[in-house]
């Protein structure tokens, strides 16, 4: 029995199922349960909330989630060798576990799931950031969920946290700082994880805000910073001249010198240079 509950350590799931690691799909799994455990605690008291887990794998975090109180965890993995051992924790918690099989970027999740929602996971790294992404620009805010506790390479949870004139600092900055705030809550090296990746790895935490910082449409800020973080090093009015006839005056109307480079600019001054574009 494991630390955490009455089901195999996390080691023997993975023989009894032969769940080795598939680079294709992304996964690394974690098998510390006492880890998985301390990283479903970032995600806050879970008694009242469902929790949407994104790749599942042996089940680590899903163990984690359940033990610390979570409601309910829908869980969804595309990898089909997954399933029993997922089903094994489902008859564990009786009631509490739901598994789909399939493509979380494909899937509505919503229909399985009770608000207040918060979403966990331990994200492939070939999906993570569009999946991140996507639940940061829906067209209504609040979205429907509350917290976000994910898992990412080292590199991009810094990116996620950077502030202007960071080398780190970005789109992932801007969309994740613009209607939440994020924060690292735990480091983890990689001999955390089978197989060991080659580089650290973070959680990185956002919780909601009730309205966006700054007033701006979802669409047109998500295209602004795309097309001024794709050529860094270009000034802006060359960077964003095919986002909008007349991007020098934009510009200048939102406080922003044509000649700066994206790293320099503010998220207020996006948020701006989007209310312009969008008035125009």
């Amino acid at each position: 029995m494991s630390a955490i509950d009455n089901l195999p350590p996390l080691r023997e799931v993975i023989a009894n199922h032969q769940l080795s690691a598939r680079k294709s799909l992304g996964q690394n799994f974690l098998l510390d349960l006492n880890l998985t455990a301390k990283i479903a605690r970032q995600a806050g008291d879970l008694s009242d909330c469902d929790v949407l887990e994104i790749g599942p794998g042996p089940g680590g975090l899903t163990r984690g989630l359940l033990s610390e109180g979570a409601r309910k965890v829908l869980a969804l993995e595309k990898d089909t060798r997954c399933m029993p051992a997922l089903q094994e924790i489902a008859e564990a918690y009786p009631g509490r576990l739901e598994v789909i099989n399939g493509d979380a970027l494909e899937i509505n999740p919503l229909t399985h799931l009770t608000p207040p929602i918060r979403i966990a996971a331990n994200l492939p790294y070939n999906v993570g950031t569009e999946l991140l992404v996507r639940w940061l620009t829906p067209p209504e805010w609040p979205p429907f969920w509350q917290s976000l506790t994910l898992m990412f390479q080292r590199e991009v949870a810094e990116r996620i946290v950077a502030q202007p004139g960071s080398k780190a600092y970005g789109r992932l900055a801007i969309l994740s700082q613009w209607r939440s705030d994020a924060r690292i809550v735990l480091s983890l090296p990689p001999g955390a994880f089978t197989p060991p990746p080659k580089v650290s790895s973070a959680v990185v935490h956002l919780t909601a805000l009730p309205e966006p910082r700054f007033p701006a449409d979802a669409a047109i800020l998500s295209r602004v910073v795309a097309a001024a973080f794709n050529q860094r090093r270009k000034m802006l009015r060359a960077a964003l001249k095919g986002v909008t006839p007349g991007i020098e005056d934009h510009l200048i109307a939102a406080g922003i010198k044509p000649t700066q480079r994206a790293e320099e600019v503010s998220l207020e001054a996006f948020c701006a240079l989007a209310r312009e574009i969008e008035q125009a």
